[in-house]
C-alpha cells in the first residue's frame, strides 16, 4: 500500500489515528481511532481534518468541549468513541452527524432527564426544522433522535424515562423527483473544468455514468479502477449498504477522468480532490458543486445526488429489466431481491445492459427546462 499525506494522521500497529495537536485539543478535538489503515481510515481522518479546518476558519463551531456531562451532546460524543460507531458505514455516520447537528440546536446541552425534554418541545423542534429548513430534515432529526435516545438509555442517563418522540408521527416526506439531463450534465462538467475544478468535473462525469451516489464516488480509489475491452469501470461496495457495485463509465467520462489524472496524478487512495489538493469531503464536494451549478443554472436547487435517480429514469424509459437496473444501482428494486441475487448477480454484463437501456431511454426523452433555466435563458436573450 502506498503512502498518503493527511494532516494529523498517523499509523500505529496497522491502525490509523487522527491525532490533534495541543492547540486543537484545547478547542475540544480529541484523538480519533480511524480503523485499519486504508481508504476507510483515510476518509475518517479527512473528515476530522475538515472539521478542524472549518472550526479554525470560524465556519463551524466545534461543540464537544461545551457539552455538560450526561447531556445529549456529551453522550453523542462518547458514543462516537466506541467500536459500535467505528463499525458504522461512512454514509450512516454522516446521517447521524447531520441529524444530531439539527438536534443540538435545541437539546445539545441538556440531559434526557431535563424537565424541558417533553413531547411538546420535541414536537416543536420538529415543526421548526420543517419550517426553517425542510420537511425531510425534520423527519431525519426525529429519526436520529429516536436512535440517540436508545444510545442514551444504554449509557444509563435517561432515568428510566420513555422516549417522548414515541408520541410523534414521523411520516417520511415524499421522495425527491428532480432530475438532470445529459446535456445539462455536460454543461456542468465543462464549467467545472473551465473554473479549475478539475476533480469536480471528473467526479460529476463519473456520478452521471456510474449512477452511484456522490459519497460512493467520492470514496473511489485508484485501486478500484479496472478496465476491459469496452472501457473503464470500478469494482466497489456501497458505503451505505456494503452491496457490491460495478460502476461503468463511458468514453467521454473516461476522457475527463484521464485528463484530470494527467493534471493531478493520484497514486494511492481517493481519486477525486478539490482545488487545494485535499480529498473531497462531505462538505467540500457539495460546496464546489453548488458554486458551479450557480454559474450554469442560477437559482437551481438540484443536487449531485439527483443524478442517480436521473439515470434510473433514463433506463426505465429504455425498457430496462428491473433486475438489470438493480444490478446497476446495487439496490433491492427488483420484484424479488432474493431471486435477483440468485439469477441476476452484479456482473459487468448486467451493468452494461443497463447502460444500453439508458441510451435508449435518453433518445426517447427530452429535457424540460426548469423555471430557473427559463429565466436564465430569457436573461441571455436580453
Amino acid at each position: 500500500m502506498g503512502r498518503i499525506n493527511i494532516p494529523y494522521y498517523v499509523v500505529k500497529k496497522g491502525n490509523g489515528y487522527w491525532q490533534p495537536t495541543a492547540k486543537m485539543r484545547a478547542a475540544g478535538f480529541e484523538s480519533i481511532r480511524c480503523g485499519k489503515d486504508g481508504p476507510k481510515a483515510w476518509e475518517t481522518a479527512e473528515q476530522w481534518n475538515e472539521r478542524w479546518q472549518r472550526h479554525r476558519r470560524g465556519l463551524e463551531q466545534h461543540q464537544a468541549s461545551r457539552y455538560p456531562t450526561g447531556s445529549f451532546g456529551d453522550i453523542f460524543e462518547r458514543y462516537k468513541r466506541t467500536n459500535e460507531w467505528e463499525e458504522k458505514k461512512p454514509r450512516t455516520r454522516e446521517e447521524w452527524e447531520r441529524g444530531f447537528k439539527l438536534i443540538a440546536e435545541y437539546f445539545g446541552d441538556v440531559p434526557p432527564t431535563d424537565p424541558e425534554v417533553t413531547l411538546e418541545n420535541v414536537s416543536n423542534m420538529r415543526r421548526e426544522i420543517a419550517r426553517s429548513i425542510s420537511p425531510r430534515e425534520a423527519w431525519r432529526a426525529i429519526k436520529i433522535w429516536r436512535a440517540l435516545w436508545n444510545v442514551c438509555a444504554s449509557f444509563g442517563v435517561t432515568g428510566g424515562r420513555t422516549d417522548p418522540a414515541k408520541g410523534i408521527r414521523n411520516k417520511q416526506p415524499p421522495a425527491r423527483s428532480d432530475r438532470w439531463y445529459e446535456g445539462e450534465v455536460s454543461r456542468l462538467v465543462k464549467q467545472a473544468w473551465r473554473d479549475g475544478y478539475f476533480g469536480l468535473a471528473a467526479a460529476i462525469a463519473c456520478v452521471w455514468d456510474t449512477m452511484m451516489s456522490p459519497v460512493d464516488v467520492r470514496l473511489l480509489t485508484v485501486e478500484q479502477r479496472k478496465r476491459d475491452a469496452e472501457g473503464t469501470y470500478f469494482e466497489v461496495r456501497r458505503a451505505k449498504s456494503s452491496a457490491a457495485v460495478i460502476g461503468t463509465i463511458g468514453k467521454r467520462a473516461e476522457t475527463v477522468l484521464n485528463a484530470y489524472l494527467a493534471k493531478h496524478p493520484v497514486e494511492v487512495g481517493a481519486i477525486f480532490r478539490n482545488r487545494s489538493g485535499s480529498h473531497y469531503s462531505q462538505y467540500t464536494l457539495p460546496d464546489d458543486f453548488a458554486a458551479v451549478r450557480a454559474k450554469v443554472f442560477p437559482g437551481d436547487k438540484r443536487t449531485l445526488a439527483d443524478m442517480r435517480r436521473s439515470g434510473a429514469m433514463e433506463a426505465r424509459a429504455g425498457s430496462v429489466d428491473p433486475a438489470t437496473l438493480s444490478a446497476k444501482m446495487a439496490n433491492s428494486i427488483s420484484t424479488s431481491n432474493a431471486l435477483h441475487k440468485a439469477y441476476q448477480p452484479v456482473d459487468i454484463t448486467a451493468v452494461r445492459e443497463a447502460d444500453e437501456a439508458r441510451k435508449r431511454g435518453r433518445a426517447l426523452t427530452k429535457a424540460v427546462p426548469t423555471s430557473a433555466q427559463k429565466a436564465h435563458a430569457d436573461t441571455g436573450k436580453k
